[in-house]
């Protein structure tokens, strides 16, 4: 690991992350691109997801803030956020402390990945195209994510610790499948990484600092600071996409990835 490349995977990281592409997936094909493997460059890849993290809490630092403080008298709104992110992050807490170590020895691989991207292309082009087709309108504000709609995105979000799934993929398709628009599924699933991402980084900071510690700080700090300013770019322009266009464009490049890297390992 150096700079450059720390720079190079945060510029991964932050494009990735709240694209329904897999942000996990792609920097485990450009780390390995790089030459980067081992629990060292697993765990980078983890941990600068925290640039990530705080870029949604910039670009929604006033929505935050209001129901933060609304907490505080009770008020409606704040409090059906709040239990709805908790009901979205509890399934895949519990799955994340069963499963964790059983899939990273079996699924961080380009295989497991390409896989993961094409079955994930194929399910939003045809859920895409369906939904097109319904003739109610799809509910579009947060104040529509109930509780049982929260819970559902969870037990979707459960899904995308497949890497390659993605976690954007996973919980918008949930969010669109329960009712909700793409734009305010996409945003409560932004909303849902704080808590989602959060936890992950903090565990796997703490479990493998010791590899970490080898990666060397400075990277460690290009990283983060990469991924924030690259994500939040990112961000308001995906809401504003998703207002006017559709998942299938994204679909098409997950399939497309996924055929060139299956390509790029049987010829090796």
């Amino acid at each position: 690991m150096n700079p450059l490349f720390a720079a190079i995977l945060g510029v991964v990281e932050g494009i990735t992350e709240y694209l329904p592409i897999s942000s996990t997936g792609h920097l485990i094909l450009v780390s390995r691109l790089l030459g980067l493997k081992g629990e060292g460059a697993d765990a980078f890849d983890v941990v600068i997801q925290l640039g990530a993290i705080l870029a949604v809490v910039v670009q929604y630092r006033r929505l935050l803030w209001e129901r933060t403080a609304g907490l505080v008298s009770l008020k409606k709104e704040s409090v059906s956020l709040l239990v709805a992110l908790l009901l979205g992050f509890v399934p895949t807490a519990i799955a994340g402390l069963l499963l964790r170590k059983k899939i990273k020895a079996l699924l961080f691989g380009p295989g497991p990945v390409a896989l993961a991207l094409i079955a994930g292309g194929v399910l939003m082009i045809v859920i895409e195209l369906a939904l097109s087709r319904r003739t109610k309108k799809p509910l579009d504000g947060l104040e529509h994510v109930t509780p049982m709609r929260a819970f559902l995105i969870g037990i979707g979000q459960c899904f995308s610790m497949w890497p390659g799934s993605s976690r954007s993929m996973c919980t918008i398709v949930t969010g669109q499948l329960t009712g909700l628009s793409t734009s305010t599924a996409a945003e409560f699933s932004f909303l849902l990484g704080l808590p989602t991402l959060g936890a992950a980084t903090i565990y796997e900071a703490y479990k493998s600092r010791e590899a970490l510690a080898a990666v060397g700080g400075l990277n460690v700090l290009v990283g983060l600071v990469v991924s924030f300013l690259v994500a939040w770019l990112v961000i308001a322009g995906f809401i504003a996409y998703l207002k006017k266009r559709g998942l299938v464009p994204f679909g098409v490049y997950r399939i497309l990835l996924g055929a060139v890297v299956f390509m790029v390992l049987v010829r090796r």
